[in-house]
């Protein structure tokens, strides 16, 4: 009996133990099944990962981009700057005409002049020497100089006369004009002349003084019997004539001649106390605007020596008058070194320019408007360099 209920509980045992072993087995299978669950730091460093693959790839792009852009803005700046380079290149040792005109309008050009003989110059020039102010005006009208040093009043009539064939590149000289007396003539000042007879010689002097006369309300005989300045100054040293209106270097020369000469008024002065200051610009250098307009780097080049030239002429007036004497502009070296400090020789570009010349171009025009070409210039007058 005993031996019965034995085996009547290993039989329960045995089938417990088959029933918990299919429990787990099935519990098991059920967690093979399930998805796993993602932690919330691991979602987090999922999301930097994946946040971080795409910053590097916006990074890798923009940087791309960025190349690319600043490739591209340094092929173009390199493309502008060949080219500029290219049009400058094309105009050095370009030939140009220049023709000046004796005088302290062609002071200024004497360094370059001399520097051009020495081939040191970025341009080659060439470079004719005129005593008669109608030759120079007629060669620009003709196209047979490209640039040249004139009176200002003789280019603006040589403008009317090619319907703006020629343009202003600067200024060089300001007023050169002085009242010289024969001996004491009691004068000191521009009213002292009221009811007198003053020698001057034609053109440009004679249209400065009556516009002097007028603007201070004085009554002046104005004599043009010795019509060019030279023949003027060798009446003057004779002592035939007691007041002359004389440029310089004319007045240097007189008055080293004839020791009773004096130099009493300045007009360049008399000029300022009734207009601009500055705005007595009896000389200039102009273009023909066809050359102008075909050759900017060229010009610019000129102007760039022509203003170092002036600098030198104006710092260096010994050295200055061997040169100018050696380059036909003047015959006596030591007469213009002693002239050049009171020959007002400037260099005078752009708005300045313009300003200053200007006014004189209307001052004229009141007095004598066929001086001007009949009508004051226009704006297409004056040049500006190309930017």
């Amino acid at each position: 009996m005993k031996t019965k209920k034995n085996n009547t509980m290993k039989l329960l045992a045995a089938v417990l133990t088959v029933c918990m072993l299919f429990a787990l087995l099935v519990s098991c299978a059920s967690d093979q099944g399930k998805p796993q669950e993602t932690t919330s730091a691991d979602a987090e460093q999922t999301t930097a990962v994946s946040t971080t693959d795409k910053g590097d790839e916006s990074t890798s792009a923009d940087t791309e981009t960025a190349d690319t852009t600043d490739t591209d803005s340094t092929t173009s700046a390199e493309e502008t700057t060949s080219a500029e380079e290219t049009t400058a290149s094309a105009d050095l040792g370009l030939d140009v005409k220049i023709m000046v005109l004796n005088g302290t309008t062609g002071f200024g050009m004497a360094k370059l002049m001399d520097e051009n003989t020495k081939k040191n110059t970025l341009l080659n020039y060439s470079f004719s020497v005129e005593s008669d102010a109608s030759n120079v005006s007629a060669a620009l009208i003709s196209g047979n100089v490209d640039i040249a040093a004139l009176p200002t009043n003789a280019a603006a009539t040589v403008y009317a006369k090619t319907k703006g064939g020629v343009q202003i590149l600067a200024a060089n000289t300001l007023g050169v004009l002085y009242i010289v007396t024969n001996g004491d003539q009691g004068i000191s000042s521009l009213a002292d002349l009221n009811g007198k007879t003053v020698y001057c010689p034609a053109q440009n002097p004679t249209f400065i003084m009556k516009y002097l006369f007028a603007k201070n309300g004085l009554d002046v005989t104005i004599d043009n019997t010795y019509a060019q300045p030279a023949d003027l100054r060798t009446a003057v040293t004779a002592g035939k004539v007691d007041i002359a209106i004389l440029p310089e270097p004319m007045v240097t020369i007189a008055m080293s001649q004839n020791k009773d000469l004096k130099k009493v008024v300045d007009v360049t002065a008399e000029w300022n106390r009734v207009s601009e200051k500055d705005s007595l610009v009896q000389g200039c250098i102009v273009v023909r605007t066809e050359f102008a307009n075909q050759h900017p780097d060229a010009v610019s080049m000129f102007l760039d020596e022509y203003s170092a030239s002036v600098s030198y002429v104006r710092e260096n007036p010994e050295s200055a008058g061997e040169m100018i004497a050696a380059n036909g502009i003047f015959a006596q070296a030591a007469v213009a070194a002693k002239a050049i400090p009171n020959c007002n020789i400037c260099f005078m570009e752009g708005e300045a320019m313009k300003t200053a010349v200007s006014k004189y171009m209307s001052a004229l025009f009141e007095i004598a408007p066929a001086s001007v070409g009949g009508a004051v210039p226009g704006d297409d007058f004056y040049y500006a360099r190309k930017k």
